[in-house]
């Protein structure tokens, strides 16, 4: 599955439309609808946005694995 592919998976399992998705994290609707599209793909930190908007991992969220957990957060000494 690709990162399009993936990307509106995620938003339709949420119940969200592009416009909810977009302004969650920050970005204007048609640039996200842009990343749907395959047209433009995000920077860095919007993939960062994304992946903690949907509680997943990177790696799933660019469709490089099937696993989806996010890692917890380390621990402070």
């Amino acid at each position: 599955m690709n990162f399009q592919e993936r990307l509106r998976l995620l938003r339709k399992e949420r119940k969200e439309t592009q416009v909810q998705t977009a302004s969650a994290i920050g970005l204007a609707d048609r640039h996200y609808q842009r990343f749907e599209a395959g047209a433009n793909l995000p920077s860095f930190q919007n993939l960062v946005n994304l992946a903690e908007h949907f509680q997943v991992n990177l790696d799933y969220l660019v469709g490089r694995t099937d696993v989806r957990e996010m890692l917890p957060p380390p621990e402070e000494s």
